[in-house]
């Protein structure tokens, strides 16, 4: 372990070394207060010995400003050298941050005890610190793992409502539109039965990726909504502005070229978009996000009945009435 002193007496310094290094420490000598700020910054040390008085800035503003400099989490045990023995010198010592207070001259004996107690403290902070970064990464993970889809890598059905919900209220704080998307892969039961689920695995993956890759705004969210079925949730977009992306993601998943000799409106496989915009609050006949989510639908239907591999994004509005999708989704 380093021990950082900041001594100006050079003889007590050279002492403190000495002892320092017969007990195995590798120690490091300031001469003033700015120099022991430096130093700390500089070398990390994991325990640092000072006198109180030192030319320029005292040793209690040096604590301070050690203090300040360390990390989150970070704590390094703090002993002071002192000639000053008065209680209002100690008071104010472990008042701006110190951990402990010896008298000079220092007994080597109880300096040897300190040291060894404070390092065993250190270590035990630093063995906590580090298991918390563990278990803070183990979360991650696991909030990871409960928002992400296990196949396509893209936000699922969970993070999805909660996003969707989320973005409703926000949007209608703010008075902005909300867009929301519905993609379904065309035919893909009939990939499936051709290429096995391994290959539809495979293209689920990768139209996953395309989707993905043509959102283009980082408050955008690509999820699977389920089976074949992705979902976007577009805040502060209107229904002009969800066609633009809604095509441009439909374009990105002709361009894979991935083969589907079974599909009967091409060669490749395809998707079919469907959308819906709102203004929550504003739109008196869209109250929800499971409203809105339920227009998406109908458009996607209407995307179908038109011939699939388009777009239909549209303002809830006009979005009423039933829609029938034809058979073989």
């Amino acid at each position: 372990m380093k021990v950082l002193v900041v001594e100006d007496t050079a003889t007590t310094a050279a002492v403190l070394v000495r002892h320092l290094e017969a007990l195995g420490f590798d120690a490091i000598v300031a001469k003033n207060g700015e120099d022991g700020v430096d130093a700390f910054v500089r070398e990390r040390p994991d325990i640092v010995l000072l006198d109180i008085l030192l030319p320029g800035i005292d040793g209690i503003e040096v604590v301070r400003r050690i203090r300040a400099q360390e990390r989150d989490g970070e704590w390094t045990p703090v002993i002071y050298l002192s000639a000053k023995n008065d209680d209002a010198a100690i008071e104010a010592g472990l008042s701006a941050g110190g951990d402990d207070y010896l008298t000079k001259p220092i007994s080597p004996v109880v300096l040897t005890a300190k040291l060894r107690a404070m390092q065993r403290l250190a270590q035990a902070q630093k063995s906590l610190l580090l298991l918390t970064q563990r278990l803070d990464e183990a979360n991650r993970r696991l909030q990871e793992m409960v928002h992400v889809d296990g196949l396509t890598g893209v936000a699922n059905r969970r993070a999805f409502d909660a996003r969707l919900s989320e973005e409703w209220r926000r949007c209608a704080r703010l008075e902005k539109p909300l867009t929301l998307l519905l993609f379904d892969i065309d035919y893909f039961k009939r990939y499936n039965d051709s290429r096995g689920h391994l290959g539809g695995d495979d293209a689920l993956k990768r139209v996953a990726q395309a989707l993905s890759g043509a959102l283009q705004r980082p408050g955008d969210l690509l999820a699977r909504y389920g089976g074949e079925e992705f979902a976007a949730v577009l805040p502060e977009v209107d229904d002009e502005g969800g066609k633009i992306v809604a095509e441009r993601m439909r374009a990105a998943v002709a361009a894979l070229r991935i083969p589907h000799p079974d599909s009967p409106i091409g060669r490749s496989i395809t998707v079919s978009v469907g959308g819906a915009s709102a203004l929550p609050r504003k739109t008196a006949r869209v109250d929800s996000p499971a409203l809105l989510l339920d227009l998406a639908d109908r458009a996607l239907y209407r995307a179908k009945a038109a011939g699939r591999n388009r777009a239909v994004v549209l303002p809830a509005a006009m979005l009423t009435g039933s829609e029938v999708v034809a058979p073989g989704a």
